[in-house]
């Protein structure tokens, strides 16, 4: 005998409905022509990597709340380097400084040389909406962007978790198609 859910999800399924699922919607890709994955790849493997949150996507939680619950959900979907994602500033800003940046609900007209520099502006979020900005510093340079949209009730909700998953892969991307090569492939505007 089938269970009450799993029936319940099968008559969705067959009447066209959508089962639940935590869809991300991944958008606004860019990668600079500096971009390189493998100089991602040497920069953090084994090693940490520094995050820096912009902005509380749950209102009704404290930021420290947000980012203790959030780092594990990061951890658990991070790229393919054996890296550690961490919070840390450095007392001494390491050069170059390679830092993912995520602004949540990020201003119409922040850009990502805006950010990679310091700069954050924000626009009222709308509670239960993820709108989150991340951009792949080195130093002042941008050098990968993407944001990303889904509907999360949590930090560490399964939907939190698809589009950190959806936007690292985008963000950190290993395409053959963006690595600095002469094989006329590039994204050097070539």
């Amino acid at each position: 005998m089938r269970s009450p859910g799993k029936t319940l999800a099968l008559l969705a399924l067959a009447a066209g409905l959508p089962a639940a699922a935590h869809a991300a919607t991944i958008g606004n890709a860019y990668h600079a022509a500096q971009y390189d994955y493998r100089e991602f790849y040497a920069a953090t493997d084994h090693k940490t990597f520094r995050v820096v949150l912009q902005g509380n996507p749950y209102p009704g939680l404290p930021a420290s709340e947000v980012a203790r619950r959030l780092l594990p959900v990061l951890q658990a979907n991070k790229p393919q380097p054996h890296l550690t994602f961490t919070y840390d500033t450095p007392a001494e800003p390491p050069h170059p400084d390679y830092r993912l940046v995520l602004v949540f609900n990020p201003a119409n007209n922040l850009t990502s040389s805006a950010v990679c520099s310091g700069v954050t502006r924000f626009k009222p979020g709308t509670p239960g909406q993820i709108y989150v900005y991340a951009v792949y510093c080195r130093n002042d340079l941008a050098l990968a962007e993407a944001t990303g949209r889904t509907d999360s009730a949590a930090p560490d909700d399964a939907a939190m978790s698809d589009l950190t998953k959806d936007l690292f892969g985008v963000v950190f991307s290993n395409s053959p198609y963006l690595q600095q090569e002469d094989s006329g492939h590039g994204h050097s505007g070539r």
